[in-house]
């Protein structure tokens, strides 16, 4: 018979806040044009972006988390010494070690926190929620601060005419806490490993340590690519079309509820055909908001729902208490949905 006592956590969990930053520079696709063969109405077509914010050298992957957080422990009523775990979704931070979460956490003044970083791409935000629901019930952590964050800006080839409009800067935040009544639902959640050649970064990192160079690809100038994330679109639009939809409404079902009880749907930044598409295949009805932030925002990966999630409640497309179907898909390839209710 074991000895070890059992653990007293919450008998739920809730997102009590949320808080989100984007750089001070706005970058329209005329910028984008410059380098690729292509025009504004062909990226606002295949994608639906029009502007994307670029993070300067000030704004750090730690400076805009630190921001987005402060807002999200206000927003959530609590302060930052009750923080008690700081998980971070990101793929551009490029430190290997320490985490920047041990950074953030002690910036905004945590006591001791335990702090971790995760590589979940786009999905990350999902999976850092899952993880945050488990500490809380477990009873390891009473809040948790969940924090997506990209400077994909820094990995992007602006040559690739297939990539070089996608990608965006920011960081989006949010408080997990206790609560009486479930708020989180199930997650969906998995991978598919078999797929990961169709999202991935062109030139691995120890390519560049034993200084031959000789076969990296190099720009129009002739000088070498700083690695930077490729894609095969059409697989990926497929993939996420075809499947993301199953995945979602796998996530209704583990809620329980069915497409008419939701009143929000907040998906992926990735691209708005792909977003119509899922809204189509889904059913949702006419009265359900729906997350389109990448017109102005673009695709900031681990960042990109709860950027969405922040902007739906700040503008009152959306308001504390509605039912949303959150859902994260992306490099691996990887993906997590459920059902929250919102802050």
């Amino acid at each position: 018979m074991s000895k070890i006592k059992p653990s007293k956590g919450a008998p739920y969990a809730r997102i009590l806040g949320v808080g989100g930053y984007r750089p001070t520079r706005v970058v329209p696709n005329e910028v984008i044009l410059e380098k690729i063969d292509s025009s504004d109405e062909w990226i606002r077509s295949r994608s639906g972006i029009e502007t994307r914010h670029w993070a300067s050298p000030e704004e750090t992957v730690a400076a805009m988390s630190v921001e987005a957080s402060g807002k999200a422990i206000a927003d959530a009523g609590i302060d930052a010494g009750q923080i008690g775990a700081v998980v971070v979704s990101t793929v551009s931070h490029f430190s290997q070690t320490p985490a920047v979460a041990t950074e953030i956490a002690d910036r905004l003044g945590t006591n001791k926190a335990a702090a971790f970083d995760i590589s979940a791409g786009c999905a990350g935000f999902g999976y850092g929620l899952t993880l945050a629901k488990g500490m809380i019930v477990e009873g390891s952590a009473e809040y948790v601060l969940v924090i997506g964050v990209e400077r994909l800006s820094d990995l992007t080839d602006l040559e690739d005419r297939a990539t070089a409009f996608l990608f965006g800067d920011g960081a989006g935040a949010v408080v997990v806490g206790p609560s009486q009544e479930p708020a989180i639902g199930p997650t969906v959640w998995g991978s598919e490993g078999d797929k990961a050649q169709t999202i991935k970064q062109t030139v691995s990192w120890d390519r560049f340590r034993t200084g031959d160079l000789s076969e990296l690809p190099l720009d129009s100038a002739g000088n070498v690519k700083f690695p930077a994330i490729t894609q095969e679109g059409q697989a990926v639009f497929r993939w996420a079309v075809f499947e993301m939809a199953k995945v979602a409404q796998q996530a209704l079902d583990a809620a329980g509820i069915s497409p008419g009880d939701l009143d929000v749907f907040i998906p992926h930044q990735a691209n708005v055909r792909i977003i119509d598409s899922m809204v189509k295949t889904l059913k949702l009805p006419e009265h359900v908001t729906v997350a389109r932030d990448i017109r102005t925002t673009g695709n900031t990966s681990a960042a990109s729902i709860p950027l969405a999630m922040e902007r739906l409640l700040a503008t009152g497309e959306a308001k504390s208490g509605d039912t949303a179907l959150v859902i994260g898909f992306g490099a691996g390839l990887v993906y997590a949905a459920t059902v929250v209710t919102l802050p």
